[in-house]
């Protein structure tokens, strides 16, 4: 269901919308959030809450990995979009479910009328890192 009231939007996710994604925020263009739901580090998988306000996406990366590695999506709430590289875009709704192996050149994010949210499980692997690309040009996102 797409949401552009964030009000209304905040009652269905679930998993909270965090804090600003500061620390990312040169690889999103608009406004990210980020609710960790358990504490990184603590426990064998990385899982939280991502939010994206209306147009907001990051952009393309790599996960990387010797062996292993990649991520899963999950969409809580709103409505997004994730590509890969030389794909069409999917169109996320709540209870989709995407996979990424490592090593596929991706982005992903919100539709441009809709907060979006995601639970982001990054897999396991051996030297697991993210390697971020350009961004996703406002000409192909507006495509969309």
């Amino acid at each position: 269901m797409k949401y552009s009231n964030k009000a209304e939007f905040e009652k269905a996710n679930m998993f909270g919308t965090g804090m600003p994604n500061d620390a990312y925020s040169k690889y999103f263009i608009g406004n990210s959030y980020l609710n960790f739901l358990v504490k990184p580090g603590e426990t064998p998988l990385f899982l939280a809450n991502v939010t994206f306000e209306p147009a907001c996406r990051n952009n393309w990366h790599i996960h990387q990995a010797t062996s292993g590695g990649g991520q899963m999506l999950i969409c809580t709430a709103g409505e997004g979009w994730y590509q890969q590289e030389k794909e069409e875009a999917v169109s996320m709704k709540e209870g989709s479910i995407v996979y990424i192996p490592a090593g596929k050149k991706h982005w992903h994010g919100a539709k441009a009328d809709s907060w979006f949210s995601h639970i982001s499980i990054e897999i396991p692997g051996t030297e697991c890192r993210n390697e971020w690309l350009e961004p996703v040009s406002d000409e192909d996102y507006n495509r969309l």
